[in-house]
């Protein structure tokens, strides 16, 4: 009830031609007001009055309205194709910031407030607080009349949204410069709709700029885009939130304060999270399932086809099961669109109403996007998007990871009960975004390899402890496994994590008071794997790693691999044999070398990995732990036999020659380098050499890079021929080999190939460049030798270039 304006507007909005032509006079030598908001005026009702006249659109703004905060949230809600090289959706959120209106003399003005700096307003440190974080005006109003009743303040906002704002704008600096965006055209700029609803007002605006490289129909020389923008009002008293704690995966919000006695400004980091209260508090604290107050509610798309909406709307209220857990019943809900019968007034765009959007668009994808409130994280609104294609990539997927122990995967039509339950699960892991958890890359580490064989096991558990994991399918089980579940489905972290951030806890009067309970929440369930949340930004870690699962990657791999032997040798027979065509085989085989790469990839993360334990002080053990010395010689023995020794049977002519012409090796070639400029990256490098810093007989990087060698040039020493693909690979490591001996990495996230992150080291001081230069000696002094024994034409011209290539590096002048 806080939300709802002091004004008395009815619930319903009314959208009418105006008949009261007032023509009273203002103060200050404003226009009459129906001078202004004239006969012809379409006027709209909610959080406050919006008038179209004409190609003009105001705002009437109630005196009760001016300094609430409000939030803005800016979305892109229309798209050119490819914008952002395909990593922008729509939907997706551009910014999102508070603001509040301001009487100064004759105007209106609209400032942007901050919460990343706070105080106490009782506390004298506060107003040092305002004066150094002086709230800027995004835009300034003229006033152009006032209401007749005199509480109303008329502003014309038609300029505000047909100007280039950066704070509001779809293209941010970054896209600018890559498109070469030279201005906004004003003439092909306009408002398309503005709408009030009771606690929001929703403004659509088609923008178009002029750009020299637009990202699509190159010869229009702009990118138009339609734009979303919500202001909210938010409530007059926050909710109380619930401090941070990393070892639960949320997504979160941070406030630096002033207020604190600790000597220095103290960061704040709380939990974003929906704000559930249980109908009847002393019935809950009993130990009783409960009714929120308000219950999560969404509602479909109505554009949502008929047959997958009990899968949507399973995939939503699976999460009743969790809040459960939690003390509450009913907590989330799933809801067909109303009828216009049933609700004439419901609209998507409105703030009361979450909504999974069914986008008609190629793109395949889903998101969980959400609206939080940053003074304590209440999540206000969240739209689920779906775009239509992204089923295509879960058959897809189903097919090359269970086919070969999943009868049912090997087909092009994926029965609709397969496909539902798919999509079941990727609703539940967007809704799971939705209430606030980010990615838990831990949880599919948390089961032994051989559970994934066992039908109970899997029946039971899944696949992964979460379902916020990105592990899709089980890609362990072998042909002969019977009665085996390939989907995830939510696991016990979820009800973990639900009930550690939702249970309400009445009894305590601040945050503060609430962290010893929680944090005895966490320690009970300490040593146990699947209450373990891993950081999906820790690239470092290899248990944290996406789309892999088990505890043991080498054996996980060794199955993966062993299955997609046998897809990819079947891979014509389901597909091209069936259609008649080749164009679902081209497709398909494409991701399967992606899914080759990935299995490669989980065994390459061993090597110079690092294992985050995410712990506090009074938990034994250290934070960061090197995986062990025998773990990653196993893995690099794996990746000489499966990754670098060609895998021939990648090179199928019953594929290859019936999708393209040419371009066979470099498409191996390509994924292969991938993973070998990820094994000699600086980053990963520097982490081998940090661990010798606690442990001399660690796996050290000189025994990396000795055994990288023997792995990719075995030929040198028993003297036998190097096809096309190995060759190929042996220029990729030289090419490489010289990036690391003359490149200077970035301090931030590197952009060329190998996946590097922040550089914590100087490489120039460091063992790096004389470990590479050594290795080159070494390998230049092994070609000259094989050289002379060479069996064949080819194999020495490429000797010769090889040692040709290195002698011109270590002696460049």
């Amino acid at each position: 009830m806080l939300l709802v304006p002091t004004q008395d507007y009815a619930q319903r909005k009314k959208k009418n031609k105006r008949k009261n032509n007032q023509t009273s006079t203002t103060s200050n030598g404003l226009k009459p007001y129906s001078a202004v908001i004239t006969a012809s005026a379409e006027t709209d009702e909610g959080l406050f009055k919006t008038h179209k006249v004409k190609e003009a659109y105001y705002f009437e703004l109630p005196d009760s309205l001016l300094n609430r905060e409000m939030l803005l949230v800016s979305r892109i809600a229309k798209i050119p194709a490819n914008l952002g090289g395909g990593y922008v959706n729509a939907g997706s959120k551009t910014n999102e910031q508070v603001v509040h209106w301001e009487r100064f003399d004759t105007k209106i003005l609209l400032r942007v407030k901050s919460y990343a700096a706070v105080a106490d307003s009782t506390l004298a440190i506060s107003k040092s607080v305002a004066v150094n974080n002086y709230e800027p005006i995004l835009y300034s109003f003229d006033i152009k009349s006032i209401s007749p009743g005199g509480d109303g303040l008329v502003i014309d906002v038609s300029k505000f949204f047909t100007s280039d704002v950066p704070a509001i704008s779809g293209l941010n600096a970054g896209l600018r410069k890559r498109y070469k965006v030279k201005r906004l055209d004003a003439n092909r700029t306009f408002i398309n709709s503005v709408k009030s609803f009771p606690l929001n007002i929703e403004v659509k605006q088609e923008v178009t700029f002029e750009a020299a490289e637009p990202p699509s129909q190159s010869r229009a020389g702009t990118i138009s885009l339609q734009m979303n923008h919500s202001m909210i009002l938010l409530p007059k008293k926050a909710m109380q939130p619930r401090i941070f704690d990393p070892r639960v995966g949320f997504f979160t919000i941070s406030q630096t304060d002033y207020g604190s006695m600790a000597l220095k400004s103290d960061q704040k980091t709380y939990i974003r999270r929906w704000n559930l209260i249980p109908k009847d508090v002393e019935a809950y604290q009993r130990g009783e399932l409960v009714e929120p107050v308000k219950p999560i509610v969404y509602y479909l798309d109505e554009g949502t086809p008929e047959y997958l909406r009990p899968y949507i709307k399973q995939g939503i209220e699976d999460w009743q099961k969790a809040f459960e857990t939690a003390g509450f019943k009913n907590a989330i809900i799933a809801k067909d669109p109303p009828t216009k019968e049933e609700d004439p007034e419901f609209s998507p765009e409105d703030v009361r109403y979450s909504v999974v959007r069914y986008v008609a668009s190629t793109t395949r994808n889903a998101v969980g996007p959400s609206v939080s409130d940053p003074r304590s994280g209440e999540i206000i609104e969240s739209d689920i998007i779906w775009y239509h294609n992204h089923l295509r990539s879960y058959r897809n997927r189903y097919l090359l990871e269970t086919g070969a122990a999943n009868p049912s995967a090997r087909t092009l039509n994926t029965s609709e009960a397969e496909i539902g339950e798919m999509m079941r699960m990727v609703i539940a892991h967007e809704v799971g975004h939705a209430l606030g958890f980010p990615h838990n890359m831990a949880a599919s580490n948390a089961y032994d390899v051989e559970s994934y064989r066992d039908s109970s096991f899997t029946q039971q558990n899944g696949i992964a402890a979460s379902i916020m994991d990105y592990a899709r399918y089980n890609y362990i089980a072998q042909p002969g496994d019977e009665n085996i579940r390939f989907i995830r489905q939510l696991g016990p972290y979820d009800h973990y994590a639900v009930n550690w951030g939702y249970r309400y806890l009445p009894e305590f009067a601040s945050a503060e008071a609430e962290q010893q309970t929680l944090n005895s929440w966490i320690k009970d369930k300490e040593g146990d794997p699947k209450y373990v949340f891993g950081r999906q930004s820790s690239r470092f870690d290899p248990a944290s790693k996406t789309e892999d699962i088990s505890n043991n990657s080498i054996q996980a791999s060794t199955y993966g691999l062993k299955n997609l032997k046998l897809v990819a040798k079947n891979l014509p027979e389901w597909t091209s044999a069936k259609t008649n065509d080749y164009q679902d085989l081209e497709e398909l085989y494409g991701e399967l070398l992606g899914v080759w790469s990935r299995y490669v990839g989980h065994v390459a993360a061993n090597i110079g990995g690092v294992h985050e334990n995410i712990k506090m002080p009074d938990q034994p053990g250290k934070v960061y732990e090197h995986v062990d010395e025998a773990t990653q010689k196993a893995s690099m023995q794996w990746l000489a036999k499966n990754a670098f020794n060609t895998p021939d049977w990648l090179v199928d002519p019953q594929i290859l020659q019936n999708i393209d012409h040419a371009g066979y090796f470099e498409r191996l070639r390509r994924v292969q380098a991938r993973h070998l400029n990820s094994l000699l990256s600086f980053d990963r490098i520097g982490r081998l050499i940090d661990a010798e810093t606690f442990n001399e007989n660690y796996y050290s990087a000189s025994e990396m890079f000795r055994d990288l060698r023997s792995a990719l040039f075995f030929e040198l020493k028993n003297r036998s021929s190097s096809n096309i693909y190995r060759r190929n690979l042996q220029k990729s490591y030289v090419e490489r080999m010289e990036y690391l001996l003359t490149e200077l990495p970035s301090n931030r996230s590197y952009s060329r190939p190998g996946f590097e992150s922040g550089i914590q080291y100087n490489v120039n001081t460091s063992d790096l460049r004389s470990l590479v230069r050594g290795e080159l000696k070494n390998l230049r002094n092994d070609l000259q030798l094989a050289r002379a024994v060479a069996r064949n034409t080819v194999t020495r011209y490429h000797y010769d270039d090889l040692a040709d290539r290195i002698k011109q590096m270590l002696n460049p002048k």
